[in-house]
């Protein structure tokens, strides 16, 4: 995994950055060449990303220059692994990486201090439970043997599907296997049935005779998407922050003005056709402005970010995913967006 050479590549960087105060832009950095937009901090943010439609956008932050152009310096990572993504950010390799909402209450209930700053998106259909010809309903998956890379967000979608049927994960043969792997295992026919996201759901799905079972359209505001930053890197580089939720809503501007070419940048990211990243549109919601404010208001049903950690802290006690509920008032932190806004209206 990318994630066992950070270390080396990070000292890489370093030494190529004090050749560059006196020479040019060197080629490890993740920013423009282009001198006027350089960024004014000389320390770049380590920025993890994984596969998921609501999250490609950073690419496109990447390749048109945002970053740049919002003034902060961003080594953007792609990680093969969600699950390595996440344990970067816990190790403190990154300073920001794009998780779900119960993965971020997981870490943060193992003793993270992480701190969600952003809604990239709501899943609401791209999270999928696919099984083989035959399995028809939730508790035709009793005694089957069902994969999904454990402590996930498909993990958790298993779960909730399950309780839903009257079934506990004790009630099946789960195989804890990384999300790619899962999906391959499916395919070859190894496993019954399988918890995968966009884009492994289309390889989940060519499995002959295969079908969606239920999906996270299913459990509306279950498994909303994030920016997640360090609590260090807020008391230490706040202006920096600002400037990664800056980018992502001139990434969605430049989204709304070249489709076709936001369209290719992220199905090349995703390792599938364009007319195939096209189809995981309907099943994630990108937030608005508007939707991110009204997400981070306190509110009664899953809409609301607050009520929805409350909730779905309770549902990981109750499987098991974590010993106890963590802290929620301090995971939150909505002062960014709100700033966005504010700047738009001045």
């Amino acid at each position: 995994m990318k994630l066992r050479f950070l270390p080396s590549l990070l000292a890489l960087f370093l030494i190529s950055l004090i050749v560059a105060v006196s020479c040019t832009p060197s080629p490890q950095t993740s920013t423009s060449e282009n001198s006027a937009a350089t960024p004014t901090n000389t320390k770049p943010i380590q920025f993890g990303f994984s596969a998921w439609p609501g999250w490609f956008p950073w690419q496109i932050a990447q390749e048109q220059n945002l970053f740049e152009a919002n003034k902060v310096n961003v080594d953007l990572k792609w990680f093969d692994g969600y699950l390595d993504s996440i344990n970067a950010l816990r190790a403190g390799q990154l300073d920001a990486n794009t998780q779900t909402l119960n993965d971020t209450i997981s870490s943060v209930a193992a003793g993270a201090d992480q701190v969600i700053v952003l809604v990239n998106d709501n899943s609401t259909g791209n999270d999928k439970i696919i099984v083989r010809e035959g399995i028809n309903t939730i508790a035709d998956l009793k005694g089957k043997k069902v994969a999904a890379e454990e402590g996930t967000v498909d993990h958790f979608l298993l779960l909730l599907g399950l309780k839903k049927a009257g079934l506990t994960q004790a009630d099946i043969q789960f195989q804890p296997l990384e999300t790619g792997a899962a999906a391959a295992a499916f395919v070859a026919g190894q496993v019954d049935a399988v918890g995968v996201f966009a884009p492994f759901t289309t390889k989940a799905l060519s499995r002959s005779g295969s079908k969606e079972l239920f999906s996270s359209k299913d459990f509306p505001g279950a498994i909303p998407d994030h920016l997640v930053v360090s609590r260090k890197l807020i008391n230490e580089r706040q202006q920096y922050v600002q400037a990664l939720v800056n980018t992502w809503f001139a990434t969605l501007d430049f989204m709304k003005a070249n489709q076709e070419k936001a369209y290719e940048i992220m199905a090349k990211r995703a390792g599938v056709s364009v007319s195939e990243y096209k189809a995981y549109d309907a099943g994630t919601k990108i937030f608005t402005l508007e939707e991110n404010l009204k997400a981070f208001t306190p509110g009664q049903n899953m809409t609301s970010l607050r009520y929805a950690a409350e909730e779905i802290s309770k549902f990981l006690v109750e499987s098991g995913l974590i010993k106890q509920a963590p802290n929620l008032n301090q995971i939150f932190d909505d002062r960014f967006i709100k700033a966005y806004a504010a700047k738009q209206t001045s």
